[in-house]
C-alpha cells in the first residue's frame, strides 16, 4: 500500500473522530478542570483540618504527609479525568478540601484494615492457612508474653551463670517425645527442608519418587528447594507407582540420601505403590547412606481415632528406621510455625554448626510458644489444651447442640428480616494435613430478605472483629467448630448488625 494511501485513510479516520467528538490526541484539560485543579488544597492547608490534626496523633506526621500527597494526587487524577464534580463553581475551593479531609480519614481506615489482627474464623477450616493455621494454647500464649515482657533466657543458663543452648527444653521435649536422640528447631518447615538437604546432600545427590515432587503451598516446591541447596535430584519410579527395585537402580557413588516426602495436601489413589518406609531404611542403611522424611504435618499423636487417616506419627517413623524427620510446628501438631528437625544426634549436631542454621534458626517468642506447646504433650494434656486437638475431637452432636444454644441466645434478638437455621456439614482439617478426611459437623445458615449471600458475607468480614464465614450453594454458613468460645459475644454483635 503507498504512504499517500496510508496517510489519506488516517486523515479520514481522525475526521470521523472529530465529527463523533472523539478525541485522538490526550483529552485536554476543560475550563472547569483547570479552575479545580486552581482549587486543589496544598498539603499544609489539608493537615491543619481538624480530621488531619487528629490523625496526626495516630500516624505521626511524616505518615500523615505522605498519606495528604496521596490523597490530593488522586484527586488530581480524578479531574483531569473528568471523573470530580462539585455542586457550584464558587464552592468548590471549600468542597475539594472537604473531600480531601474525609479522604485522609477513610484511606487511614483502608491503610489499617490490613494491618495484622485478629479475627473470628468461622469456616470450619481448623488449620486455615490464611488465618494463621493453628490457633495458640492458652500456656503458649502467656510464654509469649512473658518472653515479650524484657528479657529472658533465650541463650543463659541460670543453674550456672554460663551461656545457654538456644531452645534447649524445647528440643529435649522434642527428642524424648519422637523417641530420638536429638532436636533442632528453625522457624518454618521449608527452611528445616533446606537445611537437611544442604547440610547432608550438598555437591551429592538426593534419591526421591516422582510422586513425592510436590508444590504444598505458596509456591513451595521440592524440586526449588532442593535446587537451592545444592543437591542433584535424581527422580525414580513414575507419579502413582515406584518400587524399591527403582530406588536400588538409582544408588551411586554420588548418592548421598535418599528422601521421602509426605504428599502433604492431595494423594494420589487407586492404581498406586510405593515402598514402606521400613523398606526404604534398610536400603539406605545397607549402602551407608542416611534416610530423610519430610513429614510435613507434624502429628504426635495418632490421629485415626477421629478418623484422620494418612498423617505420620514422627515417633513411628524415628521406629521404622528415619535418619532425620522434619515436620511442622502449626499443622496438627498445634503450636506455632516452626520447622522441627529430629533424628540421629551426630546428623542435628552438623546442622547446628553449620552456618545456614544461624539464618533460620528460630527467636525467643517461636521457642516460648512451642516449649509450651510440646509442655503440654509431656503432661498427657494435649486433647484438652490444644486448641487444634480440641476442635478435631469435637463431635458433631457437640457442635449441633452449641449451635442450637448460640441461636436460642440469638433470635430474640435479631430482627425477621434476619433468617438463622442449623443444617448438616462437614469440616476440614486444612493447612496441608488431611486432605481425604473430613469431620462432620453442625453449620449456621445465615440468610436475609434484603441481602444477598456475598453481601452478607462482605458485612460480617467487616465487622470488628472481621468474621470470615463460606458461601456453599449461595448459602452462608458458619462452623462453630472454629469459633472459640469467647469469641461468640462478638460473633453475635456482628449477625445483629446486619438485620
Amino acid at each position: 500500500m503507498k504512504l499517500s494511501c496510508v496517510a489519506n485513510q488516517i486523515d479520514h479516520i481522525l475526521a470521523t473522530c472529530r465529527v463523533n467528538g472523539i478525541r485522538h490526541a490526550m483529552p485536554r484539560k476543560t475550563s472547569t478542570s483547570n479552575v479545580q485543579l486552581r482549587q486543589l488544597p496544598s498539603i499544609d492547608a489539608l493537615l491543619q483540618t481538624d480530621k488531619a490534626r487528629a490523625l496526626r496523633r495516630v500516624m505521626g506526621i511524616e505518615q500523615l504527609t505522605s498519606l495528604a500527597r496521596r490523597v490530593t494526587e488522586n484527586l488530581r487524577q480524578e479531574i483531569l479525568n473528568g471523573g470530580f464534580q462539585t455542586e457550584s463553581q464558587n464552592g468548590g475551593q471549600r468542597t475539594l478540601l472537604e473531600t480531601a479531609e474525609q479522604r485522609l480519614v477513610t484511606t487511614h481506615e483502608s491503610d489499617s484494615s490490613i494491618r495484622l489482627r485478629r479475627v473470628i474464623n468461622a469456616t470450619g477450616v481448623i488449620l486455615h492457612t490464611n488465618l494463621g493455621r493453628a490457633p495458640l494454647s492458652e500456656a503458649a500464649r502467656r510464654a509469649i508474653s512473658e518472653a515479650a515482657a524484657g528479657y529472658c533466657t533465650l541463650e543463659y543458663d541460670v543453674n550456672s551463670g554460663t551461656r545457654g543452648r538456644r531452645g534447649a527444653r524445647s528440643e529435649d521435649l522434642l527428642a524424648n517425645l519422637t523417641g530420638t536422640e536429638a532436636a533442632l528447631i528453625v522457624n518454618n518447615c521449608a527452611a528445616a527442608a533446606l537445611l537437611v538437604l544442604t547440610v547432608l546432600a550438598r555437591d551429592g545427590e538426593t534419591v526421591v519418587s516422582r510422586g513425592e515432587l510436590v508444590e504444598i503451598g505458596g509456591d513451595f516446591r521440592v524440586p526449588d528447594v532442593m535446587a537451592q541447596s545444592g543437591t542433584r535430584m535424581i527422580e525414580v519410579g513414575t507419579t502413582n507407582r515406584t518400587r524399591l527395585s527403582d530406588y536400588r537402580k538409582a544408588l551411586s557413588e554420588q548418592t548421598r540420601l535418599i528422601m521421602r516426602v509426605h504428599p502433604s495436601n492431595y494423594r494420589i489413589v487407586g492404581f498406586t505403590r510405593t515402598p514402606s518406609l521400613r523398606e526404604l531404611a534398610d536400603l539406605a542403611h545397607d549402602a551407608g547412606l542416611v534416610l530423610y522424611e519430610d513429614a510435613g504435618s507434624g502429628a504426635l499423636v495418632d490421629f485415626t481415632q477421629y478418623e484422620i487417616s494418612g498423617e505420620p506419627v514422627i515417633g513411628a517413623s524415628i521406629e521404622d528406621g528415619a535418619d532425620v524427620v522434619s515436620f511442622s510446628g502449626d499443622k496438627l501438631l498445634g503450636g506455632p510455625q516452626a520447622g522441627l528437625i529430629v533424628g540421629r544426634a551426630e546428623l542435628v549436631d552438623r546442622m547446628r554448626s553449620h552456618p545456614l542454621y544461624r539464618t533460620v534458626r528460630a527467636d525467643k517468642l517461636r521457642l516460648a510458644a512451642l516449649e509450651a506447646t510440646l509442655d503440654a504433650y509431656a503432661r498427657e494434656a494435649a486433647s484438652s489444651e490444644i486448641p487444634v486437638h480440641c476442635m478435631i475431637a469435637a463431635s458433631a452432636e457437640e457442635i449441633g447442640e452449641r449451635a442450637e444454644a448460640f441461636l436460642q441466645r440469638l433470635r430474640p434478638r435479631v430482627n425477621t428480616d434476619l433468617r438463622l437455621e442449623t443444617v448438616k456439614g462437614e469440616s476440614a482439617i486444612g493447612g496441608g494435613s488431611a486432605p481425604t478426611s473430613h469431620l462432620p459437623t453442625v453449620l449456621i445458615s445465615v440468610a436475609h430478605e434484603r441481602l444477598s449471600a456475598n453481601q452478607i458475607e462482605a458485612g460480617l468480614r467487616l465487622s470488628d472483629p472481621p468474621v470470615v464465614a463460606r458461601i456453599i450453594d449461595d448459602q452462608v454458613l458458619l462452623d462453630l467448630r472454629t469459633v472459640e468460645l469467647n469469641a461468640e459475644l462478638d460473633l453475635e454483635r456482628a449477625l445483629i448488625a446486619l438485620s
